[in-house]
């Protein structure tokens, strides 16, 4: 059944089919004369240069090179425009013949469209309005091969985004109203744009989901869109968006209650208030859920305050449902995650494994073979990024490569920071010695001899591979553990053992990498060797059976069910 709006777009689209063929059919009487005299009315050029076969008005020859058309004269001036599917294209016409069909056809598609969208909509152009209907019989190949075969009603109704997408053929010839939408296109994404600059909003918003819903919704509903007012927005809009959030929010916790969830801390400090701040999170399959933000300033050195924190966050979830609490890796929390543990023996405290692994490459770098080349290193870094003539000479050299690229931790950024440096070492020492540079400013300040006597030393670059290759392999499992792509629970124990391996493999002599493996090993003892990592490791069908093709078989078939059996079994 349908309702009232579709019953009166139904029959708004009958009546102007109806509109349409009446007028044909009125055309159609009028014979040559009529056709001629409505060229020179209507100004339609088209029917000046051809004419109209006295035994069938709807065939059309061209007056330069005399070729016939069938399709009336809208045949006629795609044929000598040329570039059509359906029609050959006149090897005789003048290009300024050509130019003022052409140009009259796009205006004439984009006044039908802003008359009435419906025309285009049901692909009622041009070619229909200026065919002529007769009684003449047809074979299946005429006026009707050109009409829509999906039924008329199945026109009314918008696809859905995903199967317009699927329907599109990027090699077939472009029409006419698809040209004139391309253009239409392009006015509503400039002003869309220009939206974006004038609330000065992140360009990063365009890649949201809800970016691309609210332009389909807007464009669903047509011409005449009555944007919201800003009252509307703040009020019983908002007021809609909460009552929704709360509905997603008993839907993950009922989430909770059957898979688990984690509770995920993450402290920051304010250096504006000089406040601390943690804010509280929980994780599930489902998603992740804002609880709340704690002002933790007065209680951030007390460990048992900090575990009757923990402890109403867990209650307030549900004990039953919290399988782990996530914290960073300072002194007091650990000590607050451990007195968790003990008054509640059912769940876990984990610690932080970005923040472990953070910790891991600063104790790295207080080697002191490494320090000294850390050091001078940033020195150099800070040099350059300090004189922005400085910055755009070394662009030149590096083919605008910057060498200071933000990473995951701070410690991260400086591994990042010297393998930029490793990779422009030629073109680094390049810029030192050329003129450019030597005639500067900065070639004859004490500190651009500084930058001089570090680059120009091969010992800075041979002090620059040792760290990489210790700092690397934990780089990449900080990756891992900082990424979305994958859960990292099962992948951490043997991420680390791969990095041991790795560190050990880029060194003949283990005296060069028995200080970072013991790093290594203090840290994952005593905060990143939990149970449920090992768990999570003994768990997981990629590491337990043989190869990745088996692990997925059994992943895909139950394999983790088995693998319960077989645990309980031992």
């Amino acid at each position: 059944m349908f309702d009232l709006l579709e019953i009166s777009i139904l029959t708004r689209a009958l009546i102007q089919i109806i509109l349409i063929r009446n007028q044909f059919a009125m055309e159609a009487d009028d014979g040559v004369a009529a056709d001629t005299l409505a060229g020179t009315q209507t100004g339609d050029p088209g029917r000046k240069y051809g004419k109209v076969d006295p035994n069938n008005k709807n065939r059309w020859i061209c007056n330069f090179c005399a070729k016939p058309s069938t399709g009336g004269v809208y045949r006629l001036k795609q044929h000598l425009v040329g570039g059509f599917r359906n029609v050959k294209g006149c090897l005789k016409c003048p290009a300024h013949v050509r130019e003022e069909i052409k140009n009259f056809m796009l205006e004439k598609a984009k006044g039908k469209i802003a008359v009435d969208p419906l025309l285009d909509e049901f692909g009622l152009g041009d070619e229909e309005e200026e065919c002529v209907f007769t009684n003449v019989k047809r074979k299946s190949s005429s006026v009707q091969g050109n009409v829509s075969k999906k039924p008329f009603i199945d026109n009314y109704f918008s696809r859905k985004p995903e199967d317009i997408l699927k329907g599109r053929n990027g090699g077939r010839q472009k029409t006419i109203n698809e040209i004139c939408k391309r253009e239409l296109r392009g006015n509503a994404c400039k002003e869309i744009a220009r939206w974006f600059y004038d609330a000065g909003i992140d360009f990063h918003a365009a890649t949201y989901d809800s970016f691309k819903c609210m332009l389909e919704a807007v464009a669903q509903f047509g011409p005449g869109f009555q944007a919201p007012t800003m009252h509307e927005l703040r009020v019983p809009l908002l007021r809609k968006e909460v009552e929704e959030t709360k509905i997603e929010i008993e839907n993950h916790k009922k989430e909770w209650a059957s898979k688990g969830c984690s509770i995920l801390s993450d402290g920051w400090r304010d250096t504006t208030v000089q406040k601390d701040i943690v804010n509280f999170l929980v994780n599930s399959p489902k998603g992740s859920v804002f609880m709340r933000s704690v002002d933790v300033s007065e209680i951030t050195k007390d460990a048992h305050t900090l575990t009757e924190m923990l402890e109403k966050m867990v209650e307030e979830v549900g004990e039953a449902n919290v399988v782990q609490v996530v914290t960073d890796n300072a002194s007091n929390y650990v000590k607050a995650g451990k007195y968790l543990e003990a008054s509640k023996p059912n769940l876990y405290w984990t610690p932080c494994a970005a923040h472990c692994l953070d910790l891991m490459l600063e104790d790295i770098g207080k080697i002191k073979k490494i320090k000294g080349m850390l050091k001078s290193a940033m020195f150099v870094n800070a040099y350059i990024y300090n004189h922005v003539g400085l910055v755009n000479i070394m662009r030149r050299f590096t083919n605008s490569h910057n060498l200071h690229r933000p990473a995951v931790t701070r410690f991260a950024t400086s591994f990042i920071t010297i393998s930029q440096m490793h990779k422009q070492k030629h073109n680094l020492q390049k810029m030192i010695i050329s003129s450019e540079f030597l005639n500067s400013k900065w070639g004859n300040e004490v500190g651009g001899k500084r930058l001089y006597s570090i680059l120009i030393k091969e010992k800075f670059w041979r002090n620059i591979v040792y760290p990489m290759k210790l700092m690397g392999p934990l780089v990449n499992v900080l990756r891992l553990v900082d990424g979305d792509k994958k859960p990292a629970m099962g992948y951490i124990y043997a991420a680390m053992k791969r990095a041991k391996n790795t560190i050990k493999a880029s060194f003949k002599c283990e005296k060069q990498y028995a200080k970072a493996i013991e790093i290594i090993d203090r840290r994952w003892q005593c905060q990143l060797g939990r149970p449920l990592h090992a768990a999570g490791y003994f768990l997981n069908p990629e590491y337990y059976y043989p190869n990745a093709e088996e692990a997925k078989k059994r992943r895909d078939h139950g394999g983790r069910c088995e693998m319960h059996c077989k645990i309980k079994s031992r």
